[in-house]
């Protein structure tokens, strides 16, 4: 392979996109913190514990160990329903902040049908009635005015036929919120027409992922000159030690 792409380089003139010079929009980064419940406190405590333990090998690994710990403390940082459905949902939380932001921003750019991108990999939409992020935003989001149809999850486009009409859909603004994972909504999704905001609700491991997701609305092609990239974290938690490692918080 590193001879064939040595070959490639010979004959090929490669250029990248800063190279180019393209006119995309200007992206307006804010970082939005929120403040941890009293049972997400709690909680955390508990995770360093089991962290503790499995460091001094305390618990076997195939009953405990830092992935799940890991990705405990990501769905405690996204919501704490996400450990126990039955804990209360914190009107405060990051995900009731976003939903607000999202209807703010929905409500402001209606003249201009504008489009926004929500991204969350953790919590995605399953079918099989439990509880997940997507629908609770969703469903917050229609209560507070918006139509169904406007706000779609780009799980449930599971051919690239239906991929193409969703796409195509958000770039006329038909559909002005589009909720989806880094793995699914990055690259090949061109919807950028419209976009006028984009929503990092968790923290992806790798900063290349990062890049996918404001590719989507950093992009040559879209009407907007200035668009908001908001990332959102819960203050003293798996998000700050995860975006601080991005240095973007």
């Amino acid at each position: 392979m590193p001879e064939l792409m040595s070959m490639f380089k010979e004959v090929a003139d490669i250029k990248t996109s800063d190279m180019l010079n393209l006119p995309v929009p200007e992206a307006n980064f804010e970082v939005i913190k929120t403040k941890p419940t009293e049972e997400q406190k709690e909680i955390l405590e508990a995770i360093s514990e089991r962290a503790d333990a499995v460091r001094n090998n305390q618990v076997e690994p195939t009953e405990d160990n830092m992935l799940k710990i890991t990705n405990d403390g990501k769905k405690l940082a996204l919501d704490q329903r996400l450990i126990n459905p039955l804990l209360p949902d914190d009107p405060n939380s990051k995900v009731n902040v976003c939903v607000k932001n999202i209807f703010s921003i929905w409500d402001k750019t209606k003249e201009k049908s504008s489009t926004q991108l929500v991204f969350s990999d953790m919590s995605t939409p399953k079918g099989d009635g439990e509880f997940n992020i997507y629908d609770d935003i969703r469903n917050k989001l229609v209560n507070m005015g918006i139509p169904k149809e406007e706000i779609a999850f780009i799980h449930e486009a599971d051919t690239d036929k239906q991929k193409d009409e969703l796409f195509s859909k958000v770039r006329r603004g038909e559909v002005r919120v589009l909720l989806g994972s880094t793995q699914k909504m990055g690259a090949g999704t061109n919807v950028q027409n419209k976009l006028i905001a984009l929503h990092d609700l968790d923290v992806p491991w790798r900063p290349s992922d990062l890049e996918q997701r404001s590719g989507r609305i950093v992009r040559q092609g879209n009407e907007n000159d200035k668009v908001n990239i908001f990332r959102y974290v819960t203050e003293n938690t798996f998000d700050a030690y995860l975006w601080v490692r991005h240095e973007v918080a």
